[in-house]
């Protein structure tokens, strides 16, 4: 008893390692309360901008409000960076026009970009006059790129060198440079046109004496990324060649910018979570954070859908409403045919939109992952179909209406497979998104052929 209870609380330290100590969340609001200013400065000192974010999240909005005013100009840009887009903009009305000019001055343009974006005109207009000339006119630039494109997703600070310099000269250079990023991985190398010809890594920077020539230790993997880049693929790149940060380029590759592994990664965090909220059938933009209102209205259209495809396997049932009414026991099984095949379709249409998405499933391997899910649905159908057969005959004494659900069982299983990863690739073929619509599909597919593959097998047999 004594061990269970030692790895229940190893368990729970784990699980509360990287979350809000809910007594410190009590101590801040209190000190809110109390509006003691120099007890909240202390409280929220050691914690990371990342932490203050989530804080700011799970209160309510009007705690949100006091904290906010009474914190003032401890406000770090950092927090605005980390925060949940569905309350960012709120945030960023309460805070004082001189706490945010100084919160955004802190950040790198990629970040400000970020910001930016999801914001109304005149605050857009309120954060960039409180930037210095030259970083807003970099702003203001990375926003003509399209949306979701590498040029919004990359900042403009760049350490670069011309191919020729030596370790020495790139030293006394960053030794020299008053204007140096605040974090960054490598030396890009440029040709006299600016065009990038190769990274070298700070570690092969340090550990190289100084005559050595910068060109003779770049790194051998090397990717740019063009400017019009789609940030899905970006991030694709990063996670696929294991890069830590890639120059960008325009369209005469030129160097414009850099995109570094943390935003690519924050990329492909979002692209899997909008896979995961739309294969749910909710919006990607929900957040725990939005309003009653904002949450039934982007979840109503997707019920909708889901209302219509009931309907249509509905109109399959009738379709055998006298045979249901002579063999009561179809109105008993028919649900598992459909659930099971439900279940089966929803299986192998998560594993095609991931491969999807991974670009893992392709033109190459199509077929025989097809036929994969072929059999697998043939191998379970005939477990299943063996299952269900001896619950027919032992639960209605009928070995007959045993073969059927049996028969429909395989029958719904091999559907369920080959709908879950066909109806992706055609989708997508169509130009249309398979996290969001397959679903449907799917469903409908699997609830249309299970009922009319049992229900018509139990005409045939039974009738």
């Amino acid at each position: 008893m004594a061990e269970d209870a030692e790895a229940l609380a190893a368990e729970a330290e784990r699980e509360d390692a990287y979350t809000l100590d809910r007594k410190a969340v009590a101590q801040i609001l209190y000190a809110v309360d109390v509006e003691d200013r120099a007890q909240l400065v202390a409280l929220m000192e050691p914690l990371h901008a990342a932490d203050i974010a989530d804080l700011l999240e799970q209160i309510n909005a009007f705690d949100r409000m006091r904290l906010i005013k009474l914190y003032g100009k401890e406000f770090d840009g950092e927090i605005l960076s980390e925060l949940d887009e569905a309350i960012r903009e709120e945030v960023i009305g309460i805070l004082h026009p001189q706490v945010l000019a100084d919160a955004v001055r802190e950040l790198d343009s990629d970040d400000v970009v970020d910001l930016l974006e999801d914001l109304d005109a005149p605050q857009q207009e309120a954060i960039l006059g409180a930037l210095e000339a030259g970083d807003r006119a970099a702003v203001q630039q990375s926003l003509t790129y399209p949306e979701y494109s590498a040029g919004r997703l990359m900042q403009r600070e760049v350490v670069m060198a011309p191919e020729y310099w030596n370790v020495g000269e790139m030293i006394d250079f960053l030794r020299n440079s008053d204007h140096l990023p605040e974090q960054f991985y490598h030396i890009v190398l440029v040709d006299p046109k600016l065009r990038p010809v190769g990274n070298v890594t700070l570690g092969k920077l340090m550990a190289s004496r100084r005559e050595v020539l910068l060109k003779s230790i770049v790194e051998d993997t090397f990717h740019t990324i063009p400017v019009t880049q789609y940030e899905g693929d970006v991030a694709y790149a990063f996670n696929q060649y294991h890069l830590i940060s890639a120059p960008v380029v325009d369209e005469n590759d030129r160097l414009v910018g850099q995109i570094t592994i943390d935003d690519a990664m924050a990329v492909l965090d979002e692209e899997n979570a909008e896979d995961i909220l739309r294969l749910a059938g909710v919006d990607e933009e929900s957040s725990l954070s939005d309003s009653v209102v904002e949450t039934t209205k982007r979840r109503f259209p997707w019920l909708a859908v889901n209302l219509v495809t009931a309907v249509l396997a509905s109109l399959v049932i009738a379709q055998f409403e006298d045979a249901i009414a002579t063999v009561v026991a179809l109105a008993v099984l028919m649900p598992i045919v459909a659930s099971m095949g439900g279940n089966a379709g929803t299986q192998s249409l998560t594993v095609a939109v991931r491969a999807l998405a991974t670009k893992d499933l392709t033109t190459a391997n199509i077929w025989r992952v097809i036929r994969r899910e072929a059999a697998v649905g043939l191998i379970n159908g005939c477990a299943f179909a063996v299952i269900m057969g001896i619950v027919g005959i032992v639960w209605f004494g009928s070995p007959a209406l045993g073969g059927v659900i049996a028969s429909a069982m395989i029958i719904n299983l091999v559907i369920a497979g080959l709908a879950g990863i066909m109806i992706p690739v055609l989708l997508e073929k169509a130009g249309v998104d398979p996290a969001l619509a397959s679903g449907a599909f799917v469903t409908t597919v699997t609830d249309v052929v299970g009922f009319f593959a049992f229900l018509g097998l139990a005409v045939l047999v039974l009738l």
